[in-house]
């Protein structure tokens, strides 16, 4: 009979779109109260993959990644999700905004690949709790990062590996530290 173990702490990062600089600023003071420090931070990313977002958002949208300094249990991913999609209105309200002014996508990293949290359901997407979902977006393989048939078309880019790929070297030099401490 295989012995089960706990899980390993993963690194917990957060997407934000948004297209005012106001926005990333609230959207990150607030995501920093909720998770403690960010270790490292994105560039913005220019977001023109999709127009998904646009009638609610408007145009010019941009992304930026969070990397949280404090590792965190996986199984925390559901309830984190909720709290952003909350904050995501408590954003626009103090803002005051009349329509949705940030998307907040959190996931975690861990050795093998990058999972990330959705309330939207499809084939390849795991039910966790309270109507939330985890699929995986990238995984790790042969020094690098690859792509599903589902991944999304910015997740593909070289720029976004390349900050995933800090984020990994950040988060095994975290492991090993936890591992020999």
């Amino acid at each position: 009979m295989a012995e089960i173990k706990p899980f390993s702490p993963v690194k917990l990062i957060c997407g934000i779109i948004a297209s005012k600089e106001a926005t990333f600023i609230k959207a990150e003071e607030r995501l920093v109260q909720l998770f403690d420090p960010v270790d490292i931070a994105s560039p913005l990313f220019i977001f023109n993959y999709t127009d998904y977002y646009e009638k609610q958002m408007g145009k010019n949208l941009k992304r930026k990644f969070l990397s949280f300094a404090d590792l965190i249990p996986p199984e925390k991913l559901s309830e984190i999700k909720i709290q952003t999609n909350k904050l995501e209105e408590e954003i626009r309200e103090e803002l005051k905004e009349v329509r949705r002014v940030v998307n907040l996508d959190p996931g975690y990293l861990t050795q093998s690949g990058l999972i990330m949290a959705t309330a939207k359901d499809f084939a390849h997407r795991i039910p966790l709790q309270q109507g939330i979902y985890a699929h995986l977006e990238l995984f790790f393989s042969k020094k690098r990062f690859k792509t599903l048939d589902w991944t999304y078309p910015d997740y593909r880019t070289e720029e976004y590996h390349e900050y995933f790929m800090e984020v990994r070297r950040i988060y095994l030099s975290q492991l090993a530290s936890l591992e020999s401490g």
